[in-house]
């Protein structure tokens, strides 16, 4: 039944499927740790049990998330070997020895301390069990580091040299490791893991203010996760935009597919809708605004613009998929930032925490961080296609010598254990969070369990109202 399909396709297919289950937990992993740190320092400075109990709680979920992380980003190299043999055997002289840091330096940091995180609060000190929080936040963010580089050295090459055999070998590390995407990619990226979690946080904080529940460590997630809005969505557009005047320079092909742009132009407008038609070479049922695609791109009213007409048909990327994808990342960012900018109204009228319509609002934004990373996954790497090494190997030149059938096979068993296994993750979790923290009486002392000490708010005094 499958002989007659595409290996190069079923390939891919596979690899978007196992990659977009695996950048979940990464984008979510990276932003929590970060706040578990946080969280746990101002247990440490302050004193209040409340910071404590958030802090359990989430430490659970960060575990279930990390191990989750780690069986699906197993398989990806697996399929290096197994669906993009000539892929590895021309760059793995480079890709290889990247990766490898990645294990050795990221992944055993993490898988070290990991343990001392969950087991070790009344085993060690304070503030080395705070250390070992650091130092897996660490981790999370130098994992990160190495992955983007690879893949930004996959969209931006440098540093290399084709040998006469015609593999890929390394002249110089330093310019591989930060080629000239990378450290956008990288800000980007990271910007958008915290951004990820403070909405999920930040929903959930929202719910349990909506059903009355732990308000005094409802008030602590969901106000932490207001001040990551407010501060991290502005700068995540600024980011992007960064990340945009990059891909302008280096990945023309790409830009014109995120912007819709046939023609070549001065004064290119900016495409708002459309339905790109491929095989037609046009947009249909285009809705513009003048000039304002060169502004953004090249800070002029009449700056020039290449359309994808510049390039041979079949080095082009799939364009609707990219538009489509940048569309929905683009304003996903945008009602984050909006998001934030009600929180901060709210908080200066003193309403952040009982206004009920706002809690809706976060709680349907739940999710919203992890769509749109998938949305900026689906950019970057469609929009480099039909590329797997930009302008050195196609991706069709890439695979393995295989039937379709063995990739569709697997492929198929793929998609059935992931249902079964993160299925039963997602459900542990959601579990973990209609529980809640757990309280311990004696940890609150005179205070008692129904009258906690006062939540501090968000700029780190005792705020005025107990909860």
């Amino acid at each position: 039944m499958f002989e007659n399909l595409d290996p190069t396709f079923l390939a891919r297919a596979q690899f978007a499927f196992t990659v977009s289950f695996h950048i979940l937990f990464p984008a979510f992993t990276i932003g929590l740790a970060s706040w578990l740190a946080v969280l746990e320092w101002r247990w440490l400075k302050t004193g209040n049990q409340v910071y404590a109990d958030v802090y359990r709680m989430w430490v659970k979920i960060f575990a279930v998330t990390f191990g989750m992380g780690v069986v699906s980003g197993v398989l990806m190299p697996f399929q290096f070997g197994t669906n993009w043999s000539r892929f590895v055997d021309a760059g793995g002289n480079i890709i290889g020895p990247l990766l490898g840091y990645e294990v050795l330096t990221a992944f055993f940091l993490e898988a070290s301390f990991l343990g001392i995180m969950l087991f070790g609060w009344n085993r060690v000190s304070p503030k080395m069990h705070f250390a070992s929080t650091i130092i897996v936040a660490f981790g999370t963010l130098l994992s990160a580091f190495w992955i983007l580089s690879v893949n930004s050295w996959m969209q931006t090459p440098q540093g290399f040299r084709v040998g006469t055999d015609g593999l890929l070998y390394p002249t110089n590390w330093l310019e591989i490791i930060f080629n000239p995407s990378f450290p956008y990619r990288f800000v980007h990226m990271v910007t958008a893991a915290y951004l990820t979690t403070a909405f999920t946080v930040g929903g959930v904080g929202a719910y349990y203010l909506w059903r009355r529940r732990h308000i005094a460590h409802a008030r602590v997630i969901f106000g932490m996760a207001t001040i990551m809005a407010v501060a991290v969505a502005p700068l995540q557009m600024l980011f992007g935009d960064l990340h945009g005047l990059n891909t302008f320079e280096y990945q023309p092909t790409k830009l014109a597919a995120i912007e819709g742009l046939w023609e070549t132009e001065r004064g290119a407008p900016l495409v708002l809708f459309a339905l790109p038609d491929q095989e037609a070479e046009m947009n249909r049922y285009a809705i513009e605004i003048p000039l304002v695609s060169s502004l953004i791109l090249t800070h002029s009213l009449d700056g020039e613009v290449k359309g994808l007409k510049e390039w041979p048909a079949d080095e082009r990327p799939p364009v609707a998929p990219v538009f489509w994808s940048f569309k929905i990342m683009v304003g996903i960012g945008s009602l984050m930032a909006l998001t934030g900018l009600m929180g901060l109204i709210l908080y200066l009228r003193k309403r952040l925490f009982d206004t009920r319509w706002f809690q809706l609002w976060c709680m349907a934004l739940t999710p919203a961080g992890f769509v749109a990373v998938l949305a900026g996954w689906f950019v970057t790497e469609v929009g480099r296609q039909p590329w797997i090494v930009q302008g050195l190997m196609r991706t069709s030149d890439a695979t393995s010598p295989v039937i379709g059938s063995s990739i569709a096979i697997s492929l198929s068993a793929f998609v059935i254990v992931y249902i079964f296994v993160f299925g039963a993750a997602s459900y542990y979790i959601l579990q973990l969070i209609g529980k809640g923290p757990e309280i311990r009486p004696e940890a609150y002392g005179d205070h008692g369990v129904d009258k906690p000490p006062i939540v501090t708010d968000l700029v780190g005094k005792k705020g005025g109202q107990d909860v």
